[in-house]
């Protein structure tokens, strides 16, 4: 047979082969669509339709993270069985039994921290310890220019936990924070969070002056906190929960603690004078803005211009200028001609805050600071003797 009669014969088989082959790959694509994604089917009348159920399998988590997770919640759970028997509940008479208050126990003699806005809310206060063990609590000072006041107990010195004070000098933003305290009456309640800002000022409602060199953290505080402690990751007190910013009267995540550095400043005259000698220079001013710069065509770009010299005051004696000039800036009246602080000490002075603050934190009644101004346009030190601010203010 010829290879030409052979292939005649062959290619129809092959032909017919290749179409068996298309129709079967085909039924098999058919039946693999529809088994990955089934149709939908009507339920019959009265018959109910069987659910889908997908079943996730958890991956675990690695062995690292869980230990971390497990070193971080046994942290706050060691401070807060460190810190918290120390930590106590200020009522009153007439509501006993809710806090109006927290506050905490500094040594062994019953002395107690808490705020001036609370110390000052009843003529009466009483103190409960972690044991329940309620007590009658003197007054023993007060500051409402720092918000902080000092209240003592009458209790055995083997009753009393203190709670460690710390520094807070070194304080970072994002650094742990702890706060225990007694939030709408729920007593030694923890909350965690971070310092969000250092040295904020805050106004005060009884003055024109501000309570100075605040931290500010997002750990929760709420009413009933104020005057508890606010704690790092060694359990120290780090600053005193004090006040909080919003629009509802409950925690928005921004709330301030008194710095423990003031704390240390303040109390001790407290309690040996029943109040805090304020350090005062008597100039009002504010902090230049680029507009000022431009309007009043000052020298420099930051500091602070003083509008008005206090009559008898430090600055009044130390031959400082306020303005002589009456303008409107950007909505807000001011006096033009005064001189501008620039620095106090080594200290640089960007805004009004940084004088506030530096006050607070670094000087005392009787002592003697060097101011740099710029008078007309000449830079200029300038010695002043701090006095006590008047007690009216």
């Amino acid at each position: 047979m010829s290879n030409r009669s052979m292939w005649k014969r062959i290619v129809p088989w092959i032909v017919l082969g290749l179409l068996l082959l298309s129709m079967v790959a085909c039924s098999l694509s058919d039946l693999s669509s529809r088994l990955a994604t089934p149709d939908a089917v009507e339920p019959a009348a009265g018959q109910m339709q069987t659910p889908v159920v997908i079943v996730l399998t958890p991956t675990p988590l690695p062995a690292a993270i869980a230990a971390a997770a497990d070193v971080e919640e046994q942290l706050v759970i060691n401070v807060y069985a460190q810190a918290s028997p120390g930590v106590v509940c200020i009522t009153a008479p007439d509501q006993f039994g809710s806090c109006i208050g927290s506050g905490f126990v500094i040594d062994l003699e019953g002395h107690i921290v808490t705020n001036n806005h609370v110390a000052e809310a009843a003529p009466d206060l009483l103190v409960t310890l972690a044991d329940e063990h309620t007590v009658p609590a003197q007054i023993v000072g007060a500051d409402p220019g720092s918000d902080l006041a000092v209240l003592k107990i009458d209790i055995p010195a083997e009753e009393l936990t203190v709670v460690p004070l710390g520094e807070s000098s070194s304080l970072r933003v994002g650094q742990r924070a702890i706060a225990i305290g007694n939030p709408f009456g729920l007593e030694r309640t923890v909350t965690t969070g971070v310092i969000s800002s250092l040295g904020r000022t805050l106004p005060r409602d009884d003055s024109d002056f501000q309570i100075a060199q605040l931290i500010q953290t997002d750990a929760a505080i709420n009413p009933g906190n104020s005057g508890g402690p606010l704690l790092n990751s060694q359990g120290q007190v780090i600053g005193v929960n004090t006040a909080i910013r919003s629009l509802t009267g409950v925690n928005s995540g921004v709330g301030f603690a008194i710095p423990v550095d003031i704390v240390n400043r303040v109390v001790p005259e407290l309690i040996s004078l029943g109040r805090y000698r304020h350090p005062w220079v008597g100039v009002t001013g504010t902090s230049i803005s680029p507009e000022m710069v431009e309007i009043m065509q000052l020298p420099v770009e930051t500091g602070v211009l003083i509008f008005q010299v206090e009559p008898d005051s430090p600055a009044f004696k130390a031959d400082l200028r306020g303005g002589d000039t009456d303008v409107v800036i950007s909505g807000r009246p001011m006096r033009e001609g005064g001189d501008v602080l620039v620095a106090i000490g080594e200290v640089v002075v960007k805004d009004f805050d940084d004088l506030v603050n530096y006050l607070a934190s670094y000087t005392s009644v009787g002592d003697t600071v060097t101011l740099t101004i710029v008078r007309d346009g000449v830079e200029l030190k300038v010695e002043l003797f701090l006095e006590e601010r008047p007690s009216d203010r």
